[in-house]
């Protein structure tokens, strides 16, 4: 990246159309982070997901039994089995989801670094992931193909998450065009920021007008659960809308001269190549890609496992989980923004750490208090939540201050595969802790611990220091 300091014997009036292209373009990129928050909270968390493993999906003479029975019975643990195998099928799926993204990432994050496809590339994917979540409207809970509309919800998931991942690669390797290594913490923390906005927003919009009333928008109703179906399709519009703005006002990367013809398997012995001299000269950078995919495969579980904790463990009802969504949102977004401004003060690391430390605390609070009211996860839970977007977004902030100037999107590829390598540790130790405890709440320290590995993963790398940039953005 240049110096783009601005020349200061230019006038206010020749700076004006450069300040002003300039907040056009981060604000053009934030807002496919805002319309992202239909992928995210929607499809990924809140909705689709526990949707479709939920007992819309089970035999309604199952469910029936099981409601005369009570919490004991026959048909009360067989509907919980039913109910376990469709969250591993869900779990296998998103697996190989992430092994395909961990392939894929890093050679199409080299080659777009090279070719100057970087915005190309993010407009396929994203469109491909809209497709995607639109398609999960066709799922059904017909109880005559109940297998068959799992499994098609689950494959349209995993291949939507592949594509949403890969979005975010080139994504995220736009940072280092919008900004410079003064301003990329807050502008990093915009992007998170305008994201939880987006999904206060539209989980709002969908509350209001699909979830909530017993005759929605349009005449909709729960009557086949297409009040759910309308809300899913709602969100991939959501997205779809949101996305174009980026591809209009952020150029195209500069094609590089000694990458730009890459083949896509010639891009993976690049890689190695690159992965070697990382080793060699940027070794903190591969520290810091391990260290950050163990806490944040932590930061992920806070909110996959979030809604299940909420109505396990303390009762919260579907209705009850969407407003905390809402809550989660605001708490989170909010202080994001903060901590984009933190990151440029104080440094992105110490955003992390201060983060990481408060995670635990609230973490271990919710397990020691989990036999509490409501109130203690609503606390406890909010607080989770306040620490959970600066990390996420300082992570990306310090990885793009770490990076070599050239290899944004090949890193960010990295930074993606690292993330997925992992992504199996979280649900491993929630679900040993459970299964060896025999009680759900136990899951919490296995979310904990994962975070406390990552901190501990996180303290001795020390942060190379780059050449200082200037304080404009590239015209």
């Amino acid at each position: 990246m240049r110096d783009v300091t601005p020349d200061t014997s230019a006038s206010g009036t020749d700076l004006a159309p450069t300040v002003t292209r300039h907040r056009l373009r981060v604000t053009s990129w934030a807002l496919w982070d805002w319309g992202s928050a239909a992928f995210n909270a929607v499809i990924t968390t809140f909705v689709f997901t526990r949707w479709i493993t939920s007992e819309s999906f089970a035999d309604p003479d199952l469910v029936t039994a099981a409601t005369a029975e009570g919490t004991t019975g026959p048909a009360s643990a067989e509907l919980a089995s039913t109910l376990a195998q469709h969250t591993a099928w869900l779990g296998w799926g998103l697996a190989l989801a992430g092994f395909a993204i961990a392939l894929l990432a890093p050679a199409l994050g080299a080659r777009a670094d090279g070719s100057g496809r970087r915005r190309r590339g993010l407009a396929v994917h994203t469109a491909v992931t809209v497709a995607l979540s639109a398609a999960m409207a066709l799922v059904r809970p017909d109880p005559e193909s109940l297998t068959f509309n799992i499994l098609l919800g689950i494959t349209l998931l995993a291949l939507a998450n592949v594509a949403f991942e890969l979005a975010s690669v080139h994504y995220n390797a736009m940072l280092n065009q919008i900004s410079t290594r003064s301003t990329m913490g807050r502008i990093s923390g915009i992007g998170w920021g305008a994201g939880y906005v987006g999904g206060i927003v539209l989980l709002l919009l969908l509350f209001v007008g699909f979830l909530n009333p017993t005759v929605g928008w349009f005449g909709v109703t729960a009557e086949d659960d297409t009040h759910i179906r309308a809300a899913i399709l709602v969100a991939a519009l959501w997205f779809a809308l949101f996305s174009v703005p980026v591809l209009l006002a952020v150029p195209e990367a500069p094609r590089s001269p000694t990458r730009a013809h890459l083949t896509f398997l010639g891009s993976y012995r690049q890689l190695a190549r690159d992965v070697r001299a990382l080793w060699h000269g940027e070794r903190a950078v591969l520290h810091f890609l391990l260290a950050s995919a163990v806490y944040r495969d932590g930061l992920a579980g806070v909110f996959t496992f979030g809604a299940v904790i909420a109505g396990g463990t303390f009762g919260f009802g579907p209705a009850d989980v969407v407003v905390f969504a809402i809550a989660a949102n605001v708490v989170a977004g909010a202080a994001t923004f903060l901590g984009g401004f933190l990151d440029d003060r104080i440094g992105p690391k110490r955003v992390i750490l201060f983060s990481l430390v408060g995670l635990l605390a609230c973490g271990i609070a919710l397990f020691l208090l989990h036999d509490g009211t409501r109130t203690m996860f609503w606390v406890f839970g909010l607080g989770l939540c306040l620490f959970v977007g600066p990390a996420q977004s300082a992570s990306r902030s310090l990885l793009g201050r770490m990076i070599p100037p050239g290899r944004e999107s090949e890193l960010f590829g990295l930074y993606a595969t690292t993330g997925r390598a992992a992504s199996f540790l979280t649900p491993l130790t929630f679900s040993t802790f459970i299964a060896v405890m025999g009680a759900q709440y136990w899951g919490i320290l296995g979310i904990v611990l994962v975070v406390g590995l990552g901190l501990g993963l996180l303290l001795p790398i020390r942060v190379p220091r780059r050449a200082p940039l200037g304080d404009e953005p590239a015209p």
